[in-house]
């Protein structure tokens, strides 16, 4: 696919559909069990409205923030993706090239194919490093180690898998790490020749970072440790209660990140963008703010910046742009969403990130079957559902 060809995130979606065995493609786009929650991340977004202001001089709008002391040049970065690497050849390697050279963060998972000082060595720079609390100390002690002697200045503690989530997708077609090709997945693969032969046979027979390894037993003791072998700063993601945001503050986070795991965790937890108002108000003056799941549009990310969030990460996005194009299309994907956020602000009448608020939002009281209510806490408005 020509990358220029795509549109919006939408296009690459689909270019990605139809390049991927639908083994792949379920992996990346499913959610889990009945889909509520994947599904409610959308709704979420689409019921907000944007109000604009017109007649302000925009001429001079910059998307640039400094998130830990950095400067960004839009505010929005690459989540953590295990199994990156299924989607296209390197793909770590391609989405950390694309996110420097677009000025954006990228996160690093711990289940990558290729191993973090190899990305930092040959990309120019470590990037952010995402971690589970391993149940073997000394293990998770090992990749804290790693990170800081690859330059690594951030880490991420994902704290929302105790278990793996239900992804019955992945039952029914026999997904599993490394991808092992049977014979009711062979005739799809060979359907898809570009990908047998880049991805399959070109990265995904050789030896895989370990999968499956349980988080059950991880305590906030276990983050307390870590804080203190870590010397930079330090981030929990899979937040969705104000009580958890303020356990990771004790706790020594200098930043939580607001996060249902896309909904592929627990279905029928509520959409982070739901969560993220009261997290912002509670700890947001102290702690930096992230979030993400169900982010497509430039629009979007807006939306969540406007209650509360300091940063916004998508995951999904750059995937579709990796499965159809590689490094190009997760440029792609980057340039598209910037692009459309700097549209938005000139239409909300915005020249900075810092000057969106609850004031640019506006969501009906009536909505179908559920109805919605607004209320202004410490200069953020939360989403609350009722009915």
């Amino acid at each position: 696919m020509n990358p220029a060809r795509a549109f919006n995130i939408s296009d690459l979606r689909e270019a990605a559909r139809r390049r991927l065995p639908r083994i792949a493609f379920d992996y990346l786009e499913g959610g889990a069990e009945d889909h509520l929650t994947l599904h409610a991340n959308r709704e979420v977004l689409e019921r907000i409205r944007l109000v604009p202001r017109t007649l302000v001089d925009v001429s001079q709008r910059s998307q640039r923030v400094s998130i830990f002391g950095n400067a960004f040049g839009c505010p929005f970065g690459i989540a953590p993706t295990g199994g990156a690497g299924i989607y296209c050849r390197g793909a770590e390697m391609a989405l950390a090239r694309a996110a420097r050279a677009a000025n954006v963060p990228f996160v690093l998972s711990i289940h990558s194919f290729i191993p973090l000082d190899r990305v930092a060595r040959a990309t120019g720079g470590a990037p952010w490093f995402q971690l589970y609390i391993h149940p073997v100390r000394a293990a998770t002690e090992a990749a804290v180690r790693r990170a800081a002697d690859a330059g690594c200045e951030v880490l991420v503690v994902t704290v929302d898998a105790a278990v793996g989530g239900n992804r019955e997708y992945n039952y029914r077609n026999g997904f599993t790490m490394p991808v092992r090709l049977t014979r009711r997945t062979v005739i799809d693969a060979l359907c898809h020749p570009a990908w047998l032969a880049d991805v399959y046979f070109g990265s995904l027979l050789g030896r895989l970072p370990e999968w499956g390894t349980p988080h059950d037993a991880a305590s906030w003791d276990d983050l307390a440790r870590l804080r203190g072998m870590w010397p930079g700063k330090l981030i929990v993601k899979g937040v969705l209660t104000v009580e958890d945001a303020r356990l990771a503050e004790q706790h020594g986070a200098d930043g939580v990140w607001v996060s249902n795991h896309g909904g592929r965790q627990l279905d029928g937890a509520p959409a982070s963008l739901t969560a993220l108002p009261q997290i912002a108000a509670a700890v947001g003056s102290r702690l930096t703010v992230m979030v993400d799941s169900g982010f497509r549009r430039g629009a979007d990310i807006v939306k969540a910046l406007a209650l509360g969030a300091d940063m916004v990460f998508v995951g999904r996005a750059p995937l579709y742009g990796a499965a159809a194009a590689g490094e190009a299309g997760i440029s792609r994907a980057l340039q598209l969403l910037g692009s459309e956020i700097d549209r938005v602000l000139a239409l909300l009448g915005c020249n900075a990130i810092a000057e969106l608020g609850p004031q640019h939002l506006l969501l009906p009281a009536k909505d179908h079957a559920q109805s919605y209510s607004w209320h202004e806490h410490a200069n953020v408005i939360s989403v609350a559902a009722s009915g």
